[in-house]
């Protein structure tokens, strides 16, 4: 019998790592609090895009995964990944999750054991929130009983060529043997291990990434509005300074940002700093300003285009493609795509929205799901380009369309406006 490795979370980070460590040779238990999710998962079905029916499958037959509700099925376990979600409530960090994870596992940690927390949360948290939790709960101390670290997760839904078993993974323990445990453990998975000196490092890297890129997106996304205003075509300098081979790194304006990271993450950064220094992380803040609002410039941009047509937003037929977050991956959870779309209908278009990739989306009734075909096409008084899944005809969409608004640059001709 192989080492039991439970994953709490078996959402878009804790299904893959599940499936990997099942192929690495370890007795899997997935742990969800989302029933809908278990049936679906012990049917030998994914609901995670980067993960296909066939490997939950495969996982199955082998007899080393079960997914289930119930922590009984976690006793025994030599390592747990804890991988929940963490929102922000009012500004400020959620860790409820995180709690009723810590609070659930820890009747089951036993002399020995390792816990790791994936979630991406504020540098501190592993120590100052978890750790105290599971003590209280198990009875043990750690590093003296049991192990336990901190390792950021860097899952890229729908990114093909960087996925979990190939992207490094930075670990991190609360001493030297902790850290050489959860390497180990995590050197079974993945192709490469980074390991660091301390918790809080590993908490901060996993913010300082999307903080970068947080950050970046703001700045083409401010610099888009104003070279719009200057009659400059900022999709032109962007491709330009691109050619530089070192000292720039390729950002691109948009709707907004959306997904489970860009939207939350930085504000964790932003609330640690401003908790525990007295300062205001002037970045951050600005940056959240800026990306907040893009999806209602993008909103004022078509509202003025149609208005130049000689035509009102009230009534007008809006063909919107892309609802998803990003491209070709199917998340339409905190995408700027359905601001738009929520404010384009509360101001009176017509909206029909296409998407190949999302399949459930809470949109206001009324709005139309429709596939991206000339007549539909042909027949729409603007066509907005939100998200560029590659499976739109992006030829056809210029072709045929009265006017199209375009966030993604994807089209061009004199029917075309772009971001």
């Amino acid at each position: 019998m192989g080492e039991k490795l439970v994953v709490v979370g078996q959402g878009y980070v804790g299904l893959p790592l599940a499936m990997r460590a099942v192929e690495a040779g370890f007795d899997v238990v997935g742990i969800d609090v989302d029933e809908w999710r278990v049936k679906r998962l012990n049917a030998g079905e994914s609901f995670v895009e980067d993960i296909s029916d066939e490997q939950v499958a495969a996982a199955l037959r082998c007899g080393r995964y079960l997914a289930g509700t119930d922590y009984a099925d976690a006793e025994g376990f030599d390592v747990c990944v804890i991988t929940v979600p963490t929102p922000l409530s009012e500004g400020a960090p959620d860790l409820c999750h995180i709690a009723s994870a810590g609070r659930s596992i820890a009747p089951l940690v036993r002399p020995g054991a390792t816990v790791v927390l994936e979630s991406t949360t504020y540098p501190g948290t592993t120590e100052e929130y978890l750790l105290p939790i599971l003590e209280e709960g198990s009875g043990l101390r750690a590093p003296e009983d049991f192990l336990l670290g901190y390792s950021p997760e860097r899952i890229d839904p729908g990114n093909a060529v960087w996925r979990l078993e190939n992207t490094p993974k930075v670990v991190s323990g609360i001493d030297a043997a902790s850290l050489k445990r959860i390497q180990s453990f995590y050197q079974r998975v993945v192709d490469r291990v980074v390991p660091v000196s301390s918790l809080q490092v590993a908490e901060l890297c996993k913010l300082l990434e999307n903080t970068f890129r947080h950050v970046n997106i703001a700045l083409v996304n401010e610099l888009a509005i104003f070279a719009e205003q200057l009659g400059i075509d900022v999709w032109e300098a962007i491709d330009a300074a691109s050619t530089k081979p070192f000292g720039y790194m390729r950002f691109t304006p948009g709707p907004g940002v959306g997904g489970h990271c860009l939207p939350i993450d930085p504000s964790y950064l932003s609330w640690k700093v401003k908790s525990s220094l007295g300062h205001n992380f002037r970045f951050v803040e600005l940056a959240n300003d800026i990306n907040d609002h893009m999806p209602d410039r993008v909103v004022h941009r078509l509202m003025l285009a149609l208005n130049q047509r000689g035509k009102a937003l009230n009534g007008s037929r809006v063909v919107v493609l892309g609802l998803a977050y990003k491209k070709n991956a199917g998340d339409c959870r905190e995408s700027p795509a359905i601001d738009v779309v929520k404010s384009l209908h509360k101001l009176g278009a017509r909206v029909r929205a296409a998407d190949p990739h999302v399949t459930d989306c809470r949109l206001p009734a009324g709005i139309e799901i429709v596939e991206a075909t000339r007549q539909e096409l042909a027949e729409a008084d603007a066509v907005l380009v939100l998200t560029d899944h590659d499976q739109f005809d992006f030829e056809l969409v210029q072709e045929v369309s009265p006017y199209v608004f375009d966030t993604r640059n994807r089209c061009r001709g004199p029917n075309v406006e772009v971001l």
